[in-house]
């Protein structure tokens, strides 16, 4: 796991360590120490502790003019023993919707494992979005059977983009018109 960085293609259109509003301003990277883990694994020095033993993320773009926040994901979603949700929420995502962020889309295609709890704090973030949606995408199948067992689909969008689609050669302007549009297109829950 340590090999695997954060996407940083858009890094010169923002970075959250030079964002004031960030809880991440003014953090200082190294590309040689490895502090964090999961479990037995050292990450890549690049991802973001938010005092999650077990997920650790990157803020790849947040803008309040597009009312867009875009957050790469690792490890494992823990809602059943650390409410890992909870503290992605407190520590991050209700800072943004403070800011005017209505859509926030968070990729997990590092993420390993998921173990619920129920949905409850899923269902008051879709609820504080009121123009705005959530969106999971390239969610790991298994960790999408476990989310929609405990009714998380009720409150996200779950998107899959092909290797075609591949969002890393997108702007984030781009990125969120192709989950978007997928959403608009389709009346399912999982949007492929």
């Amino acid at each position: 796991m340590h090999q695997i960085e954060p996407f940083y293609l858009w890094q010169h259109l923002y970075k959250a360590e030079e964002d004031e509003d960030s809880p991440f301003y003014g953090r200082e990277y190294s590309e040689f120490i490895f502090t964090n883990k999961v479990y037995n694994f050292a990450l890549h020095p690049q991802w973001d502790f938010i005092g999650s033993e077990t997920l650790y993320i990157k803020l790849l773009y947040a803008s309040n003019i597009d009312g867009l926040a875009i957050i790469e994901c690792i490890g494992e979603w823990n809602d059943c023993i650390t409410n890992d949700i909870k503290i992605l929420k407190e520590f991050l995502l209700d800072g943004l919707i403070d800011q005017g962020i209505e859509n926030i889309c968070l990729i997990g295609e590092n993420i390993l494992n998921f173990h619920g709890d129920n949905d409850c704090y899923y269902e008051e973030l879709s609820n504080e979005l009121e123009n705005g949606q959530v969106y999971f995408l390239n969610f790991l199948p298994h960790v999408i059977n476990e989310m929609e067992y405990f009714g998380l689909l009720n409150h996200v969008n779950t998107v899959v983009l092909s290797e075609k689609e591949n969002w890393r050669k997108k702007t984030p302007s781009q990125f969120y018109e192709s989950i978007h549009s997928k959403v608009q297109n389709s009346n399912k829950k999982f949007y492929i």
